[in-house]
């Protein structure tokens, strides 16, 4: 299994405690290690040298070391470091936190003459940022510079945006956070509970519970358990009841799991109390787990450098390029998996803050009978009591309430949505409906800002990921040099010219993309940007609730029975900034959306296409209006393209992935090796596909290849429903 790299925020919790134990040490000194380890020396009366270890690299990590551990002062101390000294040098360590559930700690030292905060941050791409008595940033190891927060020298700090903490969640808030999620248990409690993949299932095996249950199966009785073990692990935490272990795995000399008569075992885990989920692994236990963090990482480091020696020919080496670039790869994917957890988290919020609106009478009512009895002093439990036998009577606003809470003041409602399903609404019974509503939205616009401090490191992931693969170009462009592959210059470049000739090539390699959006109709503009739209009334609004970011453009036809389109700033798991979409941009994304609409149906040759911004889309239609299902309200001014083309290109791309395509053909043209366009007509769609099919065919040497990518069935994906002829 791989070795654990980085803390946990559970790990943290336990540590906090620990650590708090050297509060009044005085620090020494201040060194840096290879920009991104510190270490701070101090003197305990009672335990004598401490060494305060800080690694927010590649390893994120903070404990007190054994000094034995502890490697050698480095050289000439850099800005930093020095900018330490001044400020800490003599100074008492105060205590250490941790920010809510982050991965972050905050350290604080206290001077006669000035106080420093210095706060840890080991998660994403890790930093180490002091701080002054006021929160000004004195000095960081890395300046951050995001649209949700800054770390930079003379800026106040400012704390990423506030997880969900899962240890101290209300029952009533687990079960609403985990009945939101559309994914199975273990990564609902993994991402959306923010517990990582290791403790959700441990999470998972302590309640009995089946790790790949669907959230929509998950029972009442299961979700109480699965409160109930996250409840026995923060009592463990608070109380200090831990059995700190640093697992072992045995190894062979090949790398792979051997037996009794392998090499010394690697150590590939440490935690503050067994789990059952490495009960097949051998442990060994510590007397705290702040020896046993520091025995880990120091064991972790001694096995990764070995003895020191380099190999005998070090040059010939081939650095593990595969397993880093496949480490930031899996590091992206999880990222993603946040992304989108915050993504319907955010949406769940806004469509209940909706449907408080939508269904106002109903919730007022409820609130004002249970404010009115508690205003008479009515205990909770009769309140509760009177709401069940209205609901037995068949009064509306009875029958809506599924819980009521009174430890925490609130009322449960069941609404529901567009699609007739039922939607639970916590209110708060001492607040109206419009400060209920506010609450959620703002909620939502919480939980955005930790999806864009998300889509923030997934960037910084990517660019580290493509710096490996620029390392590995590098490395094995040194190689070839030194084999006398470097004669081969300009040749290659002709060759790449020749190779690009498709038609004629007697077999071409497929390269086959996997992208989230080909359910959906879909094009890359010509300027490069993507374009989505609806096949049907449940895509639109997939569209809609889902894919449509704050700096999109949404398109629709002025004629009735047309696709949602929309034009995407990034895509769904990226960072996204307003972007200035060019008029030839913009024609495109509408000349998609008057092509699919049933403007190409009846057989006209053009039609017209308006543009809005994603706030100016709702479901929320005018009182006493209704909105069909896939279909929206547009509100403020529109932006139109009229007397827009109906054609539709499809062909084959080559590179640098192979498959069918189709679009305005201005935007299929220079990707495809091989194309047809289309304009309304006669020949119905499967007929048109065939043709075109047979016509590509024909072009192309290896005709086994548009066979495998861009069938009859693939090319029919992209054209419009209804008649279609061939231009050219």
């Amino acid at each position: 299994m791989d070795q654990k790299r980085e803390l946990s925020s559970i790990d943290l919790a336990a540590l906090v405690t620990e650590l708090n134990r050297y509060e009044g040490a005085k620090v020494d000194k201040a060194y840096l290690y290879d920009d991104d380890l510190l270490r701070l020396k101090l003197r305990d009366f009672d335990r004598g040298r401490v060494e305060l270890m800080i690694e927010v690299g590649d390893i994120k990590r903070a404990h007190a070391a054994d000094p034995d551990h502890v490697a050698d002062a480095p050289g000439r101390p850099p800005n930093f470091a020095k900018m330490l000294r001044n400020r800490l040098s003599g100074a008492d360590f105060a205590g250490v936190e941790q920010y809510e559930f982050d991965r972050i700690l905050t350290f604080e030292f206290e001077r006669e003459d000035q106080n420093t905060t210095l706060v840890a941050e080991l998660f994403g791409q890790g930093n180490v940022a002091a701080l002054d008595e006021t929160g000004e940033v004195i000095g960081a190891l890395s300046t951050v510079r995001l649209k949700s927060r800054t770390v930079a020298p003379g800026s106040q700090y400012e704390y990423p945006a506030s997880r969900l903490n899962p240890l101290d969640v209300s029952r009533g808030g687990f079960d609403r956070h985990m009945r939101e999620s559309d994914s199975d248990v273990v990564r609902t409690l993994a991402t959306q509970l923010n517990l990582g993949g290791l403790y959700a299932e441990e999470v998972c095996t302590r309640a009995g519970v089946p790790k790949e249950t669907p959230i929509e199966e998950a029972t009442d009785d299961q979700l109480g358990a699965l409160h109930d073990a996250l409840s026995r692990i923060d009592e463990r935490l608070r109380s200090g009841d831990i059995d700190p272990r640093v697992y072992e795995e045995s190894i062979d000399g090949d790398g792979s799991d051997g037996g009794a008569d392998d090499a010394d075992p690697r150590v590939v885990d440490v935690t503050p109390f067994p789990l059952a989920e490495h009960e097949d692994l051998p442990s060994v236990g510590f007397d705290s787990f702040n020896a046993a963090v520091d025995e880990y990482f120091h064991r972790l480091g001694s096995e990764e450098t070995g003895d020191g020696e380099a190999p005998a020919d070090a040059s010939a080496s081939r650095p593990d390029f595969e397993e880093e670039i496949a480490k930031q790869e899996r590091i992206i994917e999880q990222q993603r998996g946040a992304i989108e957890g915050f993504e319907e988290q955010a949406q769940a919020e806004r469509e209940r803050a909706e449907l408080l609106y939508a269904n106002y009478d109903l919730v007022d009512e409820v609130i004002s009978t249970v404010r009115e009895a508690r205003e008479n002093e009515v205990p909770w439990d009769e309140i509760a009591e009177t709401l069940d036998a209205g609901a037995e009577r068949g009064i509306p606003a009875a029958e809506a309430v599924v819980d009521v809470d009174g430890g925490e003041g609130t009322v449960t409602v069941e609404l529901e949505d567009d699609d007739g399903d039922p939607v639970r609404v916590e209110v708060d019974a001492s607040e109206g409906v419009e400060v209920n509503a506010d609450r959620l939205y703002r909620e939502a616009k919480r939980v955005e800002e930790k999806k864009e401090g998300a889509m923030a490191a997934i960037e910084a992931t990517r660019e580290e990921l493509e710096a490996v693969k620029e390392r590995k170009a590098e490395w094995e462009e040194q190689q070839a040099a030194d084999d006398g592959g470097e004669q081969e210059g300009d040749d290659e470049d002709d060759d790449e010219a020749y190779e690009t000739d498709w038609l004629s090539r007697s077999s071409i390699p497929i390269r086959s993309p996997d992208d989230w959006f080909e359910r959906f109709r879909w094009f890359r503009t010509s300027t490069g940007y993507l374009v989505i739209g609806g096949r049907n009334a449940d895509q639109n609004e997939e569209l809609v609730k889902k894919y449509m970011g704050k700096h999109d453009r949404f398109f629709h036809t002025q004629a009735h029975g047309g696709p949602v389109t929309i034009l995407k700033a990034s895509g769904p798991s990226e960072s996204a900034d307003p972007v200035d979409f060019s008029e030839e941009t913009l024609r495109e994304a509408a000349q998609f959306a008057v092509s699919y609409s049933s403007d190409w149906k009846d057989g006209r040759g053009a039609g017209d296409a308006y543009m809005v911004d994603p706030d100016q889309v709702s479901k929320t239609p005018e009182s006493g209006e209704y909105i069909e299902k896939g279909s929206f309200v547009i509100r403020g001014d529109r932006t139109y393209f009229e007397d827009v083309p109906c054609r539709i290109a499809v062909g084959v791309q080559c590179e640098p992935v192979t498959r069918a395509i189709g679009g305005p053909p201005s935007a299929v043209v220079d990707r495809a090796a091989a194309h047809l366009t289309f304009e309304p007509g006669m020949y119905a769609q499967n007929d048109a596909a065939m043709m075109a099919y047979r016509n590509l065919k024909e072009r192309f040497a290896d005709q086994s290849f548009v066979r495998k990518v861009a069938s009859a069935d693939q090319l029919q994906e992209f054209l419009p429903p209804g008649g279609s002829d061939i231009v050219d």
